[in-house]
C-alpha cells in the first residue's frame, strides 16, 4: 500500500515508525514531516489544512490509505474531502471532530447520553464568566472553547488565576473563542484510547500523561512532558466501566445524530474512589502518549487503523505483549512560555533505534547537515521494557546521551506508577 500520514510532530513520527514495520506498507509519505520522520518515510511539503492541496497530492501519488495525525486538518474537514473522492481514511469527519474542536459540543453530548463529567457552563462575555467564578470559588477549571494546541485549559487554584485565564481567552490568546467553566474534579488523571468505526469500539491501550512543566506535577500546563503505558490506575474493571458509561453511549449518541465517529477517541479521564469521569475527548492520538502506545503496538498498528477505516473492528483484536513503554519529552528552555528556535541538537545520530529504544522527533529540522530545534516540545525519548522501571531506565539513557544545552526535561516521568 501507498500510505500518506498528515502531520509533522512526535505523534506522526511514532505512527510512521510503527506503520513502516508492517509488510502491507510499501511507500510511506508524511506531510510535512520533520528531520526524524525523514529517516523512516518520504517527507512532502504540503499544506495539510487545504482540502484541495491534500486531495490533489493523494491523487497524484496513488495513495491507498490516509492517516490524519493532528486535530486541525480534521476540524478543517480534510477527511471529508478525501472520503468524498473515494479515499480510505483514518480519522473522523469534520462534524464528528467537534468532540475535540468544541468543549460545548462534548458537554452537550455527555448531557444527552448521561456520561459522567464535571458540571459546566459556557460564557461569551468576560464579565459574566468572572462573576460565575467568583460565586463558585476555587479551585475551578477554565477552558477555551476550541482548538488551542493543548494549551487552552487552566486549573485555577485561586479566583485571581481564574479571572486571569478568562481575560486571556477573551483577549484572543487562542483566537476568537468563548469560555467553558467547569467544576474542579479531584483524583488521578489517565488516558484511554479507543478505536471506533462508527458502530463498534475497540480499546487499544491506556496511558498516563504528565501535563505540568515541573517536577512533581508543578507549574503551568503544557502539551505534555512525558507519558507511560499502560496506566495501572485504569484497571480492567475501570476500563469496562468507562466503556459502558462513557464511550459506548457517546458513540451511540453520535450515530443517532447522523454524525458517526470513525477514528481514535482519546478519553481523558479523572479517577476518584473507583469511579471515572470524563475530563475531555480528543479525536486523535495524544502526544506524547502515542509514542509510548506505538512502541508497544509496533507493526500491528497499521492493521488496527485499517480495520477501523474499513468498518471491520468487530472482527479485530489487539495482541499485547506483557510490556511497558515510557516517553520523556525534551523541550526548549522557556517552554511553555517564549523559547528560542534554531539551536543545534548533537548526539542524535549515535542513538539506538530499536524496538526497545527510539527517539521520536516532534519539533526538528535539518539545516546544513545538523539537526536544529524548531518547536517547544522537540524530542520524545522512548524506552520499552518488561517492567516500567526498565522502560524508564532506557528512556533516560537516551536523554543522557543527547547534547543539547538549550533543552530540558522532567526527571520524574512515571513517578506515580514507579
Amino acid at each position: 500500500m501507498n500510505i500518506l500520514i498528515l502531520g509533522g510532530g512526535g505523534r506522526e513520527h511514532a505512527l510512521a515508525w510503527a506503520i513502516r514495520q508492517n509488510p502491507k506498507c510499501d511507500r510511506l509519505i508524511v506531510a510535512p514531516g520533520n528531520a526524524g520522520i525523514a529517516g523512516v518515510a518520504e517527507c512532502a511539503d504540503l499544506d495539510v489544512l487545504s482540502r484541495a492541496d491534500v486531495l490533489e497530492f493523494a491523487q497524484g501519488n496513488a495513495v491507498d490509505f490516509v492517516v490524519v495525525g493532528p486535530e486541525a486538518p480534521l476540524a478543517a474537514g480534510v477527511s471529508d474531502a478525501l472520503r468524498e473522492a473515494g479515499f480510505l481514511v483514518f480519522g473522523p469527519s469534520q462534524a464528528a471532530a467537534q468532540l475535540e474542536a468544541s468543549k460545548t459540543f462534548t458537554k452537550e453530548i455527555c448531557d444527552a447520553c448521561g456520561a459522567p463529567t464535571a458540571a459546566w457552563a459556557r460564557f461569551t462575555d468576560a464579565a459574566a464568566a468572572r462573576e460565575d467564578v467568583t460565586a463558585r470559588g476555587a479551585p475551578i477549571v477554565i477552558k477555551a472553547d476550541g482548538l488551542a494546541a493543548g494549551k487552552g485549559v487552566t486549573v485555577a487554584e485561586t479566583i485571581d488565576q481564574a479571572h486571569a485565564a478568562i481575560d486571556s481567552i477573551f483577549d484572543g490568546e487562542f483566537g476568537e473563542m468563548s469560555v467553558v467553566i467547569e467544576d474542579f474534579m479531584p483524583g488521578e488523571e489517565a488516558s484511554f484510547f479507543i478505536l471506533s468505526d462508527g458502530t463498534d469500539c475497540l480499546p487499544i491501550g491506556t496511558a498516563q500523561d504528565h501535563k505540568r512543566v515541573g517536577m512533581g506535577d508543578t507549574g503551568p500546563n503544557t502539551g505534555g512532558m512525558g507519558a507511560y503505558s499502560p496506566a495501572p490506575v485504569l484497571t480492567p474493571a475501570l476500563q469496562d466501566q468507562v466503556m459502558d458509561r462513557i464511550v459506548r453511549p457517546t458513540i451511540a449518541e453520535m450515530a443517532r445524530r447522523g454524525t458517526p465517529f470513525q477514528g481514535v477517541l482519546y478519553a481523558g479521564l479523572m479517577i476518584s474512589d473507583g469511579q471515572a469521569r470524563l475530563v475531555e475527548y480528543n479525536v486523535r492520538f495524544g502526544d506524547p502518549e502515542c509514542q509510548a502506545l506505538m512502541m508497544r503496538l509496533g507493526g500491528q498498528a497499521l492493521d488496527l487503523l485499517l480495520a477501523c477505516a474499513e468498518g471491520r473492528l468487530s472482527q479485530t483484536g489487539v495482541t499485547w505483549a506483557d510490556d511497558h513503554a515510557l516517553t520523556v519529552v525534551m523541550a526548549a528552555q522557556g517552554y511553555p512560555g517564549p523559547y528560542a528556535k534554531g539551536t543545534e541538537i548533537r548526539g542524535l545520530k549515535a542513538l539506538p533505534e530499536t524496538s526497545f529504544q527510539m527517539t521520536f522527533h516532534a519539533g526538528t529540522a535539518e539545516r546544513d547537515g545538523t539537526i536544529i530545534a524548531t518547536g517547544g516540545r522537540v524530542l520524545g525519548c522512548t524506552g520499552r521494557g518488561a517492567t516500567l522501571a526498565e522502560a524508564h531506565q532506557r528512556a533516560y539513557a537516551l536523554i543522557d546521551a543527547i547534547d543539547w544545552p538549550q533543552g530540558f526535561c522532567r526527571r520524574d516521568i512515571g513517578w506515580r506508577a514507579l
